[in-house]
């Protein structure tokens, strides 16, 4: 299973006792489908923070970084981190493995998604690069879930700002596959999480986000499939959503149009608003006591997710 794939391995903490295993794996076995060759002065580049790093930009070397579930909790979901950034930044440190670092130590395994940034240089269509790395990563964690003990059909997919709309496009789009998946795998999630997520290209839209996805110029018809509220519909995978009112960043209408456009298609979902909070809070928001991870657990405990 692993022969093609880059193996690197690193003791890591989870909670204060917990030492688990973090394996960094390629994304694709061989060529990224729709992928140019980065010149050589096309590099990554890492923000660091406090002493680690906090993010990369100019990223078109995917990869799936896998946080194993404690042993003595795991209850056989997964679920596919993607940190967000704008697609011109990936803030892995906090809306990627330290939240996968929360998953794994209460029993869910999580991987953290490096997907590719988009850009001309290194893409042939880069509106579907980041869309063709979350399909690439839950086909790789579907075909592997025997190997990780993940039961394939609770395999859900996670984001953050921009990573939420990388997150919503795959609840949305799935059926629209850019990958090679001679299985014939579902790459349909099983959930679906959004945390302060951008969804809509058309009401109030994260204008930063669009301009690198599709550009400044881009048609009305891409604006509209890049819209995930306008693409929910019965099948879309039951969701969990949380942001705050004042954020000045990705409008809170967002995360309303996305849970109003589940509710007219009889799709359970739960949505926390908070009072305040802004953008960009991770885990924690600092402006409350109530922590929107315990509510996620209680909505994955109440929908047979930590069984």
């Amino acid at each position: 299973m692993m022969k093609n794939w880059l193996l690197l391995l690193i003791m890591g903490l989870v909670g204060t006792q917990t030492v688990i295993a973090q394996e960094v794996l390629e994304l694709y076995p061989g060529k990224i489908p729709g992928a140019k060759t980065a010149p050589a002065s096309y590099k990554e580049i890492e923000t660091i923070k406090n002493g680690k790093v906090f993010g990369l930009s100019k990223v078109f070397h995917p990869t799936l970084s896998l946080y194993k579930a404690d042993p003595a909790k795991a209850n056989g979901t997964a679920v596919i981190i993607c940190p967000g950034g704008g697609y011109a930044f990936l803030a892995t440190d906090h809306e990627g493995e330290e939240v996968a670092r929360k998953f794994a130590a209460s029993g869910v395994t999580a991987f953290v998604l490096k997907y590719r940034l988009p850009n001309d240089t290194i893409m042939v269509d880069k509106a579907f690069g980041p869309l063709q790395d979350a399909e690439q990563a839950i086909y790789q964690v579907r075909k592997n879930a025997a190997a990780w003990k993940i039961n394939p059909a609770k395999i859900g997919i996670m984001g953050f700002s921009a990573g939420g709309h990388v997150a919503s496009s795959l609840a949305v789009h799935y059926m629209d596959s850019k990958i090679k998946n001679t299985e014939g795998l579902s790459l349909r999630p099983d959930f679906a999480v959004l945390i302060y997520p951008v969804i809509s290209f058309i009401a109030s839209p994260h204008t930063g986000s669009l301009k690198n996805l599709i550009g400044r110029d881009a048609s009305q018809a891409q604006k509209e499939y890049f819209s995930n509220e306008l693409h929910v519909n019965a099948q879309t995978p039951i969701s969990f959503l949380a942001q705050a009112n004042d954020d000045h960043t990705v409008p809170v209408e967002n995360s309303i149009l996305f849970n109003q456009a589940m509710v007219k298609n009889n799709v359970p979902v739960e949505t926390h608003l908070y009072q305040a909070g802004g953008h960009g809070f991770g885990l924690h928001n600092k402006t409350t006591t109530d922590e929107w991870f315990d509510r996620l657990t209680e909505w994955m405990q109440a929908n047979n997710l930590l069984k």
